[in-house]
């Protein structure tokens, strides 16, 4: 079978510029309005995306007086946009650190069951400073411990999914028997962070379990992807650098005893796509006239971990030495490590790295036409530097219209993309194996 591009849509704000909730091009909406949420996911179903996937954050940002960047809670909005669809994958964004592994394993295991299927869990461990004092601590918890705590937590939820066997509900109403306890099982966990005895109160997900989405790009968030993700979303500003880290994390996987292949590998990518080569860079500069400098500045200042920038003035070029070291930052360390990248190759002023971190935060963006918007794609993904893309519109809904109006039917000429959905699962679209039951494993022993 010939390699298939997947494709995602990333929905953010009224679009990933974060000028994009001025935009008279982009949604009327309230970011609060369940409608919103569920025509863009819509929309993306009539273009055959593999999915939406939705971030989250877990205390509100400083800037919140000039940024639209609140939104609803993502578990919430895929039970409501799961009833509004019924193709398309949802990812939904949900803590390690600040969550209970039991109710994460009820909550994704019910949303996979409303949408026969359908759901991805994106798993992150929270970094915000903030977001600790919303949880009862009082400091930011260290990246080493986030990720401890995250190890443990995957050993829980795995086996809480896999505490029913797929047979186990017989709902059978004239003998009077429901389920057959013989195939539930308890997981009794015991560990350093968790006390978990189980089952699940909840039978076995149409998917086995969700799928597996992280996207970590620090070392240790690599080796925890190569471990556990069935995809990777990553942020890149250079083709080679993704190739450096699809090749990495492929040879991580493998080296783990997994299947390269079963973990897709999707960068950022956020393009602003007009009908000629000066239109799209012409629509770009009038979006980035709408941000502020000092919204930019407070929002590079949390991605330092809370580092203090207000001294750099906006047009003087930046050095590496105007940046904390990325080891001494326990937030998104691997983001850190895109914006010192940049700021080494390129050179910029504060005021230059602001505005190209406004359009998509430090993920690919590109201004073009849609074959050239089609060339970049193909090249990234016959070039070793993708799996497909996690597609993260300027402006919503006007540049998602665009991309599947113009940037899919060329893909679809050029045989890299679906011309309708072939499967009715999350795990179907991307090309993944059904996770192991341990019911069947023992089977498989005592046979």
């Amino acid at each position: 079978m010939t390699r298939q591009l997947h494709l995602n849509l990333f929905i953010h704000s009224r679009g990933h510029h974060e000028a994009s909730w001025r935009h008279p091009a982009s949604s009327p909406l309230a970011l609060t309005d369940i409608r919103y949420y569920q025509d863009l996911a819509q929309r993306a179903e009539a273009g055959l995306f593999d999915s939406i996937f939705l971030a989250d954050q877990l205390a509100l940002g400083d800037d919140v007086d000039q940024a639209a960047r609140t939104w609803l809670e993502p578990v919430t909005v895929l039970a409501a946009v799961a009833v509004a669809t019924s193709r398309i994958g949802m990812i939904a964004t949900a803590s390690t650190t600040y969550t209970e592994p039991f109710n994460l394993a009820r909550q994704f295991g019910s949303l996979d069951h409303i949408s026969n299927g359908r759901v991805g869990w994106n798993i992150v461990t929270s970094w915000l400073a903030t977001a600790a004092r919303n949880f009862g601590g009082t400091g930011q918890v260290s990246h080493a411990d986030r990720y401890a705590r995250g190890e443990e937590f995957m050993s829980v939820v795995k086996a809480l999914w896999d505490s029913w066997a797929d047979d186990a509900v017989i709902d059978d109403r004239n003998s009077g028997r429901y389920a057959r306890a013989d195939r539930i099982r308890p997981i009794n966990h015991a560990g350093q962070y968790y006390q978990v005895a189980g089952p699940l109160n909840l039978p076995r997900c149409p998917q086995g379990r969700p799928v597996f989405v992280q996207a970590g790009s620090s070392d240790t968030g690599r080796r925890f992807a190569a471990r556990h993700a069935e995809a990777v979303f990553t942020a890149h500003m250079e083709k080679a650098t993704a190739q450096a880290f699809y090749a990495d994390l492929k040879a991580l996987v493998a080296a783990e005893g997994r299947a390269p292949e079963q973990v897709l590998i999707l960068p950022g990518l956020s393009p602003m796509i007009a009908s000629t080569e000066a239109e799209a860079p012409r629509l770009a500069r009038e979006t980035n006239e709408l941000s502020d400098p000092e919204v930019g500045r407070k929002r590079l200042c949390g991605r330092f971990g809370g580092h203090d920038f207000s001294h750099l003035p906006l047009d003087r070029p930046l050095v590496p030495e105007d940046f904390p070291p990325p080891a001494s930052v326990e937030a998104a360390r691997s983001r850190t490590e895109v914006i010192l990248s940049l700021v080494r190759r390129e050179k910029p002023t504060l005021r230059q790295l602001l505005a190209s971190l406004a359009g998509a935060r430090g993920h690919f963006t590109f201004a073009g036409t849609p074959e050239q918007v089609v060339d970049l794609i193909e090249n990234w993904f016959t070039d070793g530097a993708a799996d497909g893309f996690n597609i993260m519109p300027p402006l919503l809904p006007a540049m998602l219209d665009v991309f599947s109006a113009e940037v899919i039917p060329l893909l679809q000429r050029r045989g890299l993309f679906r011309t309708a959905y072939e499967g009715k699962t999350l795990r179907e679209h991307y090309g993944l194996a059904w996770p192991k039951s341990t019911f069947k494993e023992a089977a498989l022993q005592e046979a």
